[in-house]
């Protein structure tokens, strides 16, 4: 992967990338058109849409896909990922509002931090009710009250242990 930009962030310049420094604006479209040759994906992030724009148009031109951060829709759109130990999330907006995108995925990042330790119950618990509960309406019905009780979401963010034993007081009986 190959990162060009006239001025690196410190976040980007630690990347186990190539960077190239290069000022799209200065670039002719043939010199541009050398630097994407061989690309499977190019993503015009600049802060100038017509710049991007002119790089998606490029890049149409040599049948390479194309993400546009600002300006025309391009082939490719990225959404917002949040990812967990045993989750993955993607959030999109279609393009329309990449920030709204965003927004979503660090509302639920901060408003969920204990979603791995209810995935990991979840799968415990179900496990659990098919030894124990034959009614599979009953088992779903208890599964949708422990992801509604609030006291558990609190519990696993501070010892997923005591959440377990919480769970099986309230819903398994014993």
């Amino acid at each position: 992967m190959v990162v060009m930009s006239r001025s690196f962030s410190e976040k980007i310049a630690g990347l186990p990338v190539s960077h190239k420094k290069c000022d799209v604006a200065e670039e002719t479209d043939a010199a541009l058109e050398a630097l994407v040759t061989g690309a499977f994906l190019v993503i015009g992030a600049l802060s100038e849409p017509a710049q991007n724009n002119r790089i998606g148009k490029i890049c149409r031109k040599a049948g390479i896909l194309f993400n546009n951060a600002d300006g025309e829709e391009g082939d490719v759109r990225l959404p917002a990922l949040s990812r967990g130990e045993h989750y993955t999330l993607a959030i999109s907006t279609d393009g329309s509002s990449p920030a709204v995108a965003r927004f979503i995925r660090e509302h639920l990042e901060q408003e969920l931090p204990a979603l791995d330790a209810m995935i990991l119950l979840q799968e415990r618990l179900r496990k659990k009710l098919r030894t124990t509960e034959p009614d599979q309406s009953r088992r779903t019905a208890v599964l949708r009250e422990v992801l509604d009780d609030p006291s558990l979401w609190k519990h696993l963010e501070a010892d997923p242990d005591t959440a377990w034993e919480l769970v099986s007081r309230r819903y398994l009986h014993g």
